[in-house]
C-alpha cells in the first residue's frame, strides 16, 4: 500500500495475505519526539492476522493525522475508539517485519535494526521476558496500551532483507 491524500491505498494486490506499508511518525508512541517528523518512516510487512487487527489502528491514526488533528486529539480519538470497541481484538499469531535498510525510524538514526514485531493483547511485558537482561525481546512503546490494547514485542534479527548482516553496533 502507498500513502495517498486520503490515507493508504492499494498499489499492488498481493496473494499471500501480507500487507506491506510504510509506517509514519504518527503511528508511533504519543510520547515520542518524532511523532510529527516527516522524515520518520518504516517500511514493514504485516501478516494476515496483523493486517486484520493492527492495520486498522494504523489506518485510523492516519485518517486523524491527515485530517489535521493534533497529537492530543489523535490520542483522545484513539482512546474513544478503544472504549467503543471500534477496533478489532488482536489475533493470535499477528506479526510483522521491518527488514529494509531504507527505513528511518527516528530522524537521527536512519535504519535501526532489522527486526520482527509480534502483537499480543495488552500484557505486562515482564511476563514475556521482554527487556530483561540477556533477553532478545524488546518492548516497543509504539502501542503497549497508549491507548490501543496491544503490546508490540520487537525481536532483532541478524540480517537485512538483502542478506547483508546488520551491524552489531547499529542503533
Amino acid at each position: 500500500m502507498v500513502l495517498g491524500r486520503r490515507g493508504y491505498e492499494t498499489a499492488v494486490q498481493g496473494t499471500n495475505g501480507f500487507v506491506c506499508i510504510v509506517d509514519r511518525g504518527w503511528t508511533d508512541g504519543f510520547d515520542k519526539p518524532d511523532f510529527w517528523n516527516p522524515k520518520k518512516y518504516g517500511p514493514q510487512c504485516l501478516n494476515r492476522q496483523a493486517a486484520r487487527t493492527v492495520l486498522p489502528i494504523i489506518f485510523m491514526r492516519t485518517k486523524f493525522a491527515l485530517a489535521g488533528q493534533s497529537k492530543e486529539e489523535i490520542h483522545e480519538n484513539m482512546k474513544a475508539a478503544v472504549e467503543k470497541n471500534e477496533l478489532p481484538a488482536v489475533e493470535p499469531g499477528g506479526m510483522s517485519y521491518m527488514l529494509s535498510k531504507q527505513g528511518h525510524l527516528t530522524a537521527s538514526y536512519g535504519p535501526w535494526l532489522p527486526h520482527l514485531m509480534f502483537y499480543v493483547p495488552l500484557k505486562d511485558a515482564k511476563t514475556w521476558g521482554a527487556g530483561e537482561p540477556g533477553s532478545p525481546i524488546l518492548v516497543n512503546t509504539h502501542y503497549n496500551g497508549d491507548p490501543e490494547p496491544v503490546t508490540e514485542f520487537l525481536v532483532p534479527v541478524s540480517d537485512w532483507s538483502d542478506g547483508t548482516p546488520a551491524s552489531a553496533d547499529h542503533h
